[in-house]
């Protein structure tokens, strides 16, 4: 558990993510029936940019920087969000937990896990007070078989890992087809970054192979790849929103004429019934 999200807060694959999550939540508000989100790997909940770490990196300035001061149409939510948490200028940059938080509406609930002791004291912390919110220190995958499905029986799986287990693409695959044999209709997405296609294209495979209903596979690149550096990042979504499809296409036009040598790919894996 060496991993330290502070260094990569707010960079160029955290924008996708982070605005299709908003999507996602946004859709869960439509209707008056609370609903509960599982954030399997929350780290701290959000991040100083001008923290040590941060400023080592600077990864933040080719991603959130370049959307700030530029609201997202296609996802109003998130650049609401943004500005609501830094009125004085870009400095705090929210991580899934902090974004989840703030969608909550009274009787909606966050279950906010994280394994790495540290992370998780701080995040308990943080979060003490805030309604709403449990906070766990489990394994993520197995924070998915424990928890769902929710008393709510509407909600979100957000699996967000670090991906630094050699073996965690066959773990995300064991833990969503746990969780979808043990709630059927939730929402599951899966982030996974991208280098090659390998990872998105075994995520894919399983999750036709078993098939997983209404599974959508984006894939946003904000550099062309070479195999070795990370050139974007992709969601695999499960129980697909009805014409999530159509808002993430906007999402990611919208992010291809920001990012000028980015590339998208949306596509079904299994198609809606």
């Amino acid at each position: 558990m060496n991993y330290r999200h502070a260094y990569h807060a707010g960079n160029h694959t955290e924008v996708f993510k982070h605005a299709a999550l908003t999507l996602l939540l946004d859709h869960l508000r439509l209707k008056e029936k609370p609903f509960a989100v599982l954030d399997t790997h929350s780290g701290v909940g959000y991040y100083d940019l001008q923290s040590t770490e941060a400023r080592k990196t600077q990864e933040w300035e080719e991603g959130v920087r370049k959307i700030f001061d530029r609201p997202l149409s296609s996802a109003p939510t998130y650049s609401e969000l943004l500005k609501n948490l830094n009125p004085g200028g870009l400095a705090i940059y929210p991580g899934s937990p902090e974004i989840i938080l703030r969608s909550l509406r009274p009787g909606d609930r966050l279950i906010a896990n994280e394994l790495h002791p540290d992370d998780h004291d701080l995040l308990s912390i943080r979060y003490r007070l805030s309604r709403g919110v449990t906070v766990q220190n489990r394994d993520g995958y197995d924070a998915i078989n424990a928890t769902v499905p929710p008393l709510e029986r509407r909600g979100l799986v957000f699996v967000d890992p670090p991906f630094e287990k050699s073996d965690e693409v066959h773990a995300m695959c064991k833990g969503l087809a746990k969780g979808l044999k043990k709630w059927g209709t939730g929402i599951f997405c899966l982030w996974y970054p991208y280098k090659t296609s390998s990872i998105g294209d075994a995520l894919a495979k399983f999750a036709e192979e078993n098939g997983f209903q209404e599974t959508l596979r984006a894939d946003f690149l904000t550099f062309p790849p070479d195999g070795v550096s990370l050139a974007g990042g992709g969601l695999l979504i499960c129980n697909t929103p009805w014409k999530f499809d159509e808002k993430l296409c906007n999402l990611c036009s919208e992010l291809k004429s920001i990012f000028k040598k980015s590339s998208y790919s949306i596509s079904w894996v299994t198609k809606p019934k």
